[in-house]
């Protein structure tokens, strides 16, 4: 085993792992006050869940011994007998929480479509089994040795296992959770609900933009400088470019340049080319990354057309932007060995491939969340009461404000609350004057 590798790998898992700190910051402040702490909390809730599922079931399905999924490695001992596929260069360990943290992410895309009106009990339930069971298996097909790595589909570090997965997860809860209260008129014509705190939203988007320089430079999995460099120069090109585009188009068809619109835009960038940043060229990363700029932005506004109410844009910047860039390796893939796009001397095999695992991924991904959300609300529910929503999840499930107002009377949800608290407080001065 490889020391530097290994430190690589891990140091790589660890900014993932902190990309869900920019997953819980956008999403709040693409969110309305009264929701934030709900936000975070799931958020919060998505990390511990999904380590557990990956841990119980996950990694044994994904990377265990098998055909369409792993049959062995389920609750790991880590000693050398648990029938996993796992690099050479790597201690299990490392390589486990690696992948624990990739699972976790595909969770948490979910989490900010269906935000401001979803029973947190639901979403933990989903998310618990999202990992469990169909994120893993969909990646068995592809890293962990199943039939669509035999078929040459290529998905380096997760544009289809990760994002499109997320994102088909989170658009079948969207159309059966329903918009929230208030976002459309009986036309149909959609209501601007602006986010509480753009400076949440930029700085989460920041941090995200560096988690990407482990999300992909780290699955190369070993510490060879020149493959990471390249890679991590093919994400930051991709993004960049995506910010660009997105902020232009927006400009034009919304007559302004939108913020939200730019942080999705290079969101969207990153997105499109996890799939082929190891084997496409800067200039090939800067195209991919650029239309998916474009693209997000049409994809924000067909939604909201369609009345499919996604409060942070997940479906449009993760399953737009995934499938979209899993496809554009069968245009700019300049590796023999992968196979060349067809914009590099290629033939259509390679991009028959890559429609084939975006295909297989989805269809298999919307029917099995798709059941998984129904069953969920014909049993518990899965939205919470019109009243509830009014008022706000931070106090309708959790009791508690993100920003309380210090026992002024009168002022907040919880104003009955503090005046309480402030009528005590006068009371008890009283009595230590007396």
């Amino acid at each position: 085993m490889n020391n530097l590798d290994t430190v690589w790998v891990l140091l790589s898992a660890f900014l993932v792992f902190f990309m869900h700190a920019g997953f819980a910051l956008l999403e709040s402040g693409f969110g309305r006050k009264k929701n934030t702490v709900n936000i975070l909390a799931k958020n919060v809730l998505n990390v511990a869940l999904a380590s557990l599922a990956f841990y119980f079931i996950g990694f044994g399905l994904m990377f265990g011994e098998g055909g369409l999924f792993g049959t062995s490695g389920f609750f790991p001992s880590f000693d050398g007998t648990d029938l996993v596929r796992t690099p050479d260069n790597l201690p299990v360990t490392a390589f486990f929480f690696f992948q624990m943290v990739f699972a976790a992410t595909a969770a948490t895309i979910v989490s900010g479509a269906v935000a401001e009106r979803i029973k947190l009990s639901a979403f933990m339930i989903f998310a618990f089994i999202l990992v469990l069971t169909v994120y893993p298996i969909v990646g068995h097909w592809v890293w962990g040795g199943g039939f669509l790595a035999t078929e040459g589909f290529h998905d380096f570090a997760g544009s289809t296992v990760v994002h499109s997965v997320g994102g088909w997860a989170a658009l079948t809860g969207v159309i059966i959770l329903g918009p929230r209260i208030g976002k459309y008129t009986k036309e149909g014509k959609a209501r601007a609900i602006p986010g509480h705190s753009m400076p949440l939203a930029t700085l989460g988007m920041f941090i995200l933009w560096l988690g990407w320089f482990g999300f992909n430079p780290g699955s190369q999995l070993n510490a060879d400088g020149g493959e990471i460099a390249r890679i991590a120069l093919s994400t930051n090109m991709a993004a960049a470019a995506g910010g660009v585009t997105a902020c232009i188009v927006a400009w034009r068809v919304l007559k302004a340049p939108d913020l939200s619109m730019i942080i999705n835009g290079i969101l969207a960038g990153l997105v499109a080319v996890t799939a082929g940043c190891s084997v496409v060229d800067p200039l090939g990363a800067i195209i991919i990354g650029g239309v998916a700029g474009v693209l997000v932005v049409g994809a924000v506004i067909n939604l909201d057309r369609l009345r499919l109410d996604d409060p942070v844009g997940a479906v449009s910047v993760h399953l737009v932007g995934g499938v979209f860039g899993t496809l554009m390796v069968g245009f700019f893939s300049t590796n023999a060995d992968v196979g060349l796009g067809l914009f590099y001397g290629g033939d259509l095999s390679l991009l028959g491939t890559q429609l084939l695992g975006v295909g297989a991924v989805g269809g298999f991904t919307v029917v099995t969340t798709g059941i998984l959300w129904f069953a969920l609300k014909k049993t518990i529910g899965i939205r919470v009461d019109a009243e509830d929503e009014y008022l706000g999840l931070d106090i309708a499930e959790h009791k508690m404000e993100a920003y309380p107002s210090d026992a002024i009377p009168g002022r907040g949800p919880s104003a009955s609350h503090n005046a309480d608290a402030l009528s005590a407080a006068m009371a008890a001065v009283t009595t230590s004057e007396a």
